[in-house]
């Protein structure tokens, strides 16, 4: 009897229990499975397929342009303090751009049509002439391309309270572009190709990224999925070890593009970020299709830089200037600053 009356008790609690259960479950699922708020998913967008082979003939394709000669217009943006949320922004410049393999570049800036910088490397020097802003800043800088620089001084005089806006801005600019490597523009404009026979292996995947909807007649905020191939260059193996040396991004939207290269330092740290919009003919004689904006972002340097060709149609391509046009000289007899010099006196310090 005894048995009975605990199989009795524990049967009840197992129903109530059981019971309890689907209430709070049938209560919930109103609640998730209801329609009180619709989630938007935002949409994967219609995709391109192409091979790998596609992909480096697409670089290829880029890098058979040997010169670029034309106006840009010209926006600096200082991200020093961008792990505080905070980058500053300068003025936009005109700049008078020529580059030409191998890594060769010429490039003079303007504030208000009047010079303030001008910068050249031959490939393996620099030299960049500051004519304007404080005078800490009106210099002749000069060093050699692969070297490592630490950054300039920092902007002067920004709190002083007699300066105008348009002088305050000039100092900013130039203070910024003061810090700004030629060569840095170099591989960005003119893409380095590839060669099957470089030792170098070749490795393609997709990825996939949730971005703003930018086309046209997109609703405000709208968001969608849009589909990239990754190309990744990749060195030969030494001790287990694969280095990847540089990410191509292609858009396969509408057509597939070369969209971002990255290229990383032996850390697998990313050293320059660019990426490549507005693709259009771009040339005054047999146009070329290439992106009509460039920006460039060099995270250790903690700068960006972005450039657009003020009128694709008026770019000169594949002139060949002499090396002479690459050579930038002291002509203003400004202060000159030898970084090379100034690292050595500072390693011999340190002995």
């Amino acid at each position: 009897m005894l048995k009975y009356l605990n199989a009795r008790v524990a049967l009840s609690r197992l129903l109530l229990i059981t019971g309890a259960f689907c209430i709070v479950l049938l209560t919930t699922s109103c609640n998730l499975f209801g329609t009180h708020k619709k989630v938007q998913i935002p949409p994967l967008l219609p995709l391109n397929n192409a091979s790998k082979d596609q992909l480096m003939r697409e670089v290829n394709r880029l890098s058979a342009v040997k010169s670029i000669h034309g106006k840009v217009d010209i926006q600096f943006e200082d991200t020093s303090f961008a792990s505080f949320g905070i980058a500053e922004k300068y003025r936009q410049v005109d700049g008078n751009l020529t580059v030409q393999r191998p890594g060769m570049i010429y490039l003079a800036l303007q504030f208000t049509i009047v010079d303030i910088a001008q910068m050249a490397s031959d490939g393996e020097h620099f030299a960049v002439a500051v004519l304007q802003g404080d005078e800490r800043y009106r210099r002749f800088v000069k060093g050699t391309n692969n070297a490592d620089y630490a950054r300039l001084d920092p902007k002067a005089d920004s709190g002083n309270k007699n300066t105008s806006n348009k002088q305050k801005g000039e100092k900013e600019t130039v203070s910024a572009l003061s810090n700004l490597r030629p060569q840095h523009l170099t591989d960005a404009f003119l893409i380095r190709g590839i060669d099957t026979t470089d030792g170098f292996i070749y490795s393609q995947s997709e990825f996939f990224q949730e971005e703003p909807d930018t086309r046209l007649n997109a609703k405000s905020g709208a968001r969608v999925m849009r589909g990239y191939y990754f190309l990744e260059e990749l060195s030969q193996p030494k001790d287990g070890v694969v280095q990847v040396l540089r990410r191509f991004w292609f858009d396969r939207v509408d057509k597939v593009r070369l969209a971002r290269l990255q290229t990383f330092d032996p850390k697998g740290e990313i050293v320059t970020d660019v990426s490549y919009f507005g693709e259009k003919p771009v040339g005054n004689g047999e146009a070329v299709d290439m992106p009509s904006r460039i920006e460039l972002t060099r995270p250790k340097d903690q700068y960006k830089l972005s450039l657009t060709y003020q009128d694709p149609a008026t770019v000169e391509l594949n002139k060949d200037y002499p090396p002479q046009a690459f050579i930038l000289q002291n002509k203003w007899q400004l202060p000159e600053v030898d970084l090379d010099a100034e690292k050595n006196k500072k390693v011999t310090a340190n002995q």
